[in-house]
């Protein structure tokens, strides 16, 4: 691992250490210094001691690993229980997702198998970041839907508009997710060209090593908010309106369906890399583009944004000149966008602009296989 890698890695374990502190200073029983003018009680004092121990475990746990952008993140096998989710308390553990989750350790390092029995889950979930080895499983994706409501104007509990960061319907900022044959869904409508504030993310992912199996994720602007880390994508499903796969992960989709329901113009993707020093970008290989409206393949959201698309499927709906500088020339100069083999009446790549690639046996070689994200060492369904 290079000496980024190391300071990116030293960074994170700091950064957790104090979330984490700031968290331990609010659990149930203990409060900040100087706020009891006195001493913690000693059954108080035993909660903090055993809970900085367990912290220190994850801070030993997380150095083994490295699991950042720039180096090895191994998967390991641990042993695993599982919990049931039904609305009907008589046949689950919980009756929500929400609690399931909470219900786990503040440092999960097992794996946990979360069974979502079939039905229409009308929750806001988060998964903290301490809460690694998840694995959300529902009875088939048109079976169990978790759905809310939220956009990036909704207003918060500070009385503030929440932002797109916050409006997720699922939030998961742990490592080593999985998801499997779910529905995450936003159920705000898709919004009239140029209206404000109606960003509505259905799933957020800003955790290292996720993967998705025969999942669907619903929803209209920013549906698919793939904020950072490595993510795997496998035989899903993406509707949205516009940039509604966005963020600055470094995520391979394969063999996915992505659908646009935009009025009249929407984005595909909205890849946020900023800088050349970072690893990320997103590949479509074996996947389908359908939908309505015209749509842009892609909007360079970041200067340095970089989309491939490799034996893709496009259907008739793809503007020809197939991708957006975001209205920003100097992007084009920066922007890395490419087609290989794709196939479709909206795959041609004669009408794209000059600054976009039809890519070599070579050039595409990175982009089409696992080792995109490194995924011969974490992708364990």
């Amino acid at each position: 691992m290079s000496n980024f890698g190391h300071i990116s890695h030293s960074i994170i374990i700091l950064i957790l250490f104090v979330n984490a502190s700031r968290t331990l200073c609010h659990t149930k029983g203990i409060r900040p210094k100087g706020s009891l003018g006195k001493h913690l009680t000693t059954t108080n004092m035993t909660q903090a001691q055993f809970s900085e121990q367990q912290f220190m475990k994850w801070v030993i746990f997380v150095g083994s690993l490295k699991h950042t952008l720039f180096s090895n993140a191994k998967n390991k096998i641990f042993p695993s229980y599982t919990l049931t989710v039904d609305r009907n308390p008589v046949y689950g553990d919980f009756t929500s997702i929400q609690k399931a989750i909470d219900s786990l350790p503040f440092i999960n390092l097992v794996r946990v198998v979360i069974k979502i029995h079939s039905g229409v889950y009308t929750e806001k979930v988060d998964i903290p970041k301490l809460k690694s080895f998840i694995t959300i499983q529902g009875a088939g994706a048109e079976k169990t839907i978790v759905q809310w409501g939220d956009t990036a104007q909704t207003i918060g509990a500070k009385g503030k508009p929440i932002g797109t960061f916050a409006s997720a319907t699922f939030a998961v900022n742990a490592p080593y997710f999985i998801a499997k044959n779910i529905t995450f869904k936003n159920t705000t409508p898709v919004p009239p060209p140029g209206a404000s504030g109606k960003q509505a993310v259905a799933f957020r992912i800003s955790g290292d090593t996720a993967a998705f199996l025969g999942c669907r994720f619903m929803g209209a602007q920013d549906t698919l908010y793939d904020h950072m880390g490595r993510h795997y994508y496998k035989d899903c499903y993406i509707e949205g309106s516009v940039d509604f796969i966005f963020g600055n992960g470094l995520s391979l989709f394969e063999g996915c369906h992505v659908h646009a329901i935009a009025q009249l113009t929407g984005a595909l993707t909205a890849q946020g890399r900023s800088s050349l020093l970072e690893d990320t970008g997103f590949s479509f290989v074996n996947c389908k583009v359908t939908g309505s409206g015209a749509l842009y393949l892609g909007r360079a959201w970041g200067p340095f944004s970089r989309v491939v698309f490799a034996y893709t499927y496009m259907d008739n709906i793809i503007i020809p000149k197939g991708w957006y500088n975001w209205g920003d020339p100097t992007r084009e100069m920066t922007v890395f966008y490419g087609q290989y083999k794709c196939t479709g009446p909206g795959a041609s790549f004669a009408g794209r602009v000059s600054w976009s690639r039809e890519l070599t046996d070579e050039e595409a070689k990175p982009f089409i296989s696992l080792s995109f994200v490194d995924g011969s060492e974490w992708i364990k369904f």
